[in-house]
């Protein structure tokens, strides 16, 4: 296999080569696919038995006609038959789409599945294509989007939900949202391929929203989530009108006995595959904890069955795919050839914990050497057949920024300085000019004007019923400094790591001696906080008559209640995510999902098949 690897990939175009013609150079046996889409675990061995007892039958006579196989499907996913138009796969359907419905030009954003950008082209079509940008991890802004496409005067709109290959996702209002603003389109496609492995929220889905939309087409697949895709069909759901106009050109035949078998099966089989989907979203998780433990592998949310990932600077795309496959057997996508990718990503489909801990084994051999940990070699310059670094090029003129490691990659390793180039240990880098990252809280008193600066000698006593956090205490300089217990949220502040005495910190100080003097006081409480191994509070000297009239004239106005504790800082290596709540504490299950919502509540085990609208709900 290794002699041929090259030519296999050099003459797919924007593809991977079929698992057949892999299997016909490895003596009949494949490899272990990381790279199609399917779904491990449905159908079940049960299904796959019954499908080879009635081969012979199958594939001897014709099909139902599609009218027949549209109406089972139909029956089992509650939608109206004038509504749903089947096809021999997806592509079938994007075909008739753009030549029925597309009349001069289609947006669409970048990366994506290659049909949606070469599809239109090759009718002479105008693809306005959209960047998603790599600094905002490949998060589709649909206010931008809307721009764009309002600036370009394009008269049909694509969004693909979840996205193929970055698995980015929208929820259910923004989709509605951005049909609403473009209700005056030709046409608005939103592919939903992927969108049952999704757990973002309970229900996603816009087919309802699709039904009663004049401009508006919902596209499904059934090879992707029954993990069949030999069998090509898949779906729309549309207004009638539009439905009719697709289904009115499509053969008689179009879809074939496998087809017409599995449709007919599924009335039996519905609690399976819903339990299918639980365990795709449950290994999910599982694989992207794994793979962020690489170093330098930069894992990205996702709620489709993948999950895109960026090597490690220095490593090329192609020569890791094609060592995977030649020397561990193990078959991956390079998205080198996608348009708005280059040849640093991988798209890797999610499987079984057994076969992701031989595919980071073997990614870990051939990025880093026999050693874990070892510096990336040297892999080489690369093939020519791998055009995608120039697609970008071309359409977005520069590189795009940095990506989004995971919080368990950011804890385990410092971040890679962008201007670094792997091999060699990435030294720890300060989270400074990185957006999305808050700022370590300051002193209060760096931050007061010098003209409001309080006098050294007369510390204001504290508010009555009113003692400060520890952790005032433990920064030296500033329990004893006047007005600083008054100021909102500082009670609560905690202390900035390896913090200088205040009295280095105040600009204009007005007297040395004063100065000194509030230093050895700060040393004096923080030398006796430590003997007692707690903060205690520091001790104010009383004032004088004098002194408190003084202080009470420079004691700021009331002030509302203390704010509460801020944020530390996230840990070095936590770019801008594009969900929110991604700080140094790490990732939660959800977010690692790419989930926006918060987590549903655990569901009844589902007793039969879902309609189409109320799939997502069964499985948490």
């Amino acid at each position: 296999m290794a002699d041929n690897v090259a030519s296999l990939f050099r003459g797919t175009a924007a593809h991977s080569p079929s698992m057949a013609a892999l299997a016909r150079e490895s003596d009949g046996v494949g490899p272990i696919d990381f790279c199609i889409p399917c779904n491990p675990y449905f159908p079940t061995p049960g299904m796959f038995d019954e499908l080879a007892g009635r081969l012979r039958e199958i594939i001897t006579y014709y099909p139902s006609s599609a009218d027949t196989i549209t109406a089972e499907l139909c029956a089992l996913l509650q939608l109206p038959p004038s509504c749903v138009a089947m096809g021999n796969g997806s592509t079938e359907l994007i075909t008739w789409i753009d030549h029925l419905l597309v009349r001069e030009s289609l947006a669409i954003p970048v990366p994506t599945f290659g049909r949606w950008t070469d599809q239109p082209m090759e009718t002479g079509k105008r693809v306005d294509m959209f960047p998603l940008m790599e600094s905002n991890g490949f998060a589709l802004d649909p206010a931008q989007y809307i721009e764009f496409i309002r600036a370009r005067g394009t008269r049909v709109a694509v969004i693909c939900n979840p996205n193929n290959p970055d698995g980015g996702f929208l929820s259910r209002r923004a989709v509605v949202n951005f049909m609403d603003q473009l209700q005056d389109l030709d046409l608005i496609v939103i592919d939903e391929s992927f969108l049952e492995f999704a757990d973002a929220e309970s229900d996603p889905s816009v087919v309802e929203e699709a039904v009663l939309r004049p401009n508006v087409i919902v596209l499904r697949s059934l090879g992707k989530n029954f993990g069949l895709h030999g069998i090509r069909f898949g779906y729309l759901v549309a207004n009638p009108a539009l439905a009719g106009k697709i289904r009115s050109m499509l053969p008689k035949w179009n879809l074939n006995s496998f087809a017409e078998t599995v449709v007919f099966m599924l009335k039996e089989h519905g609690a399976e595959y819903m339990e299918s989907l639980h365990l795709v979203r449950r290994d999910r998780l599982d694989m992207a904890r794994q793979l962020s433990a690489l170093p330098g592998l930069t894992v990205y949310p996702s709620q489709g069955n993948f999950l895109f990932v960026r090597l490690p600077v220095g490593a090329e795309g192609t020569v890791v795919r094609d060592r995977l496959l030649s020397e561990h057997r193990i078959l991956v996508r390079e998205c080198g050839n996608k348009i708005g990718s280059s040849s640093r990503f991988l798209r890797l489909v999610v499987r079984p914990e057994t076969d992701v801990r031989r595919l980071v084994s073997g990614m870990e051999q051939v990025l880093y050497g026999s050693r874990r940990g070892a510096a990336v070699p040297e892999l080489g310059t690369g093939t020519s057949y791998s055009s995608g670094t120039a697609a970008v090029d071309r359409l977005i003129s520069e590189t795009n920024g940095v990506g989004m490691p995971l919080a368990a990659q950011a804890a385990a390793m410092p971040s890679l300085p962008p201007a670094q180039t792997w091999p060699g240990p990435a030294p720890a880098q300060a989270p400074t000019g990185m957006p999305g990252l808050v700022p370590a809280p300051a002193p209060a008193a760096a931050m007061m004007p010098p003209q409001q600066q309080p006098a050294a000698r007369m510390p204001a006593p504290a508010p009555p019923q009113q003692q400060p956090m520890p952790a005032v205490a433990q920064m030296p300089g500033v329990a004893q400094m006047p007005g600083v217990a008054q100021m909102p949220g500082v009670a609560q502040m905690q202390p900035a790591p390896q913090m200088q005495p205040a009295a280095q910190m105040m600009p204009q100080a007005p007297q040395m001696s004063a100065v000194a003097q509030m230093a050895q006081m700060a040393q004096t409480a923080q030398a006796q906080a430590q003997r007692q191994q707690a903060p205690i509070p520091a001790v104010a000297q009383a004032p004088s008559p004098a002194a408190q009239a003084q202080a009470r004239s420079m004691q700021p106005p009331p002030q509302p209640p203390a704010m509460p504790a801020m944020a530390p800082a996230p840990a070095a290596g936590l770019g801008q995510t594009g969900m929110p709540g991604l700080r140094n504490r790490g990732l939660t299950a959800a977010q690692v999902r790419g989930r926006t919502e918060p987590e549903p509540a655990p569901a009844p085990q589902p007793t039969g098949w879902p309609a189409a609208g109320a799939m997502y709900n069964q499985v948490g």
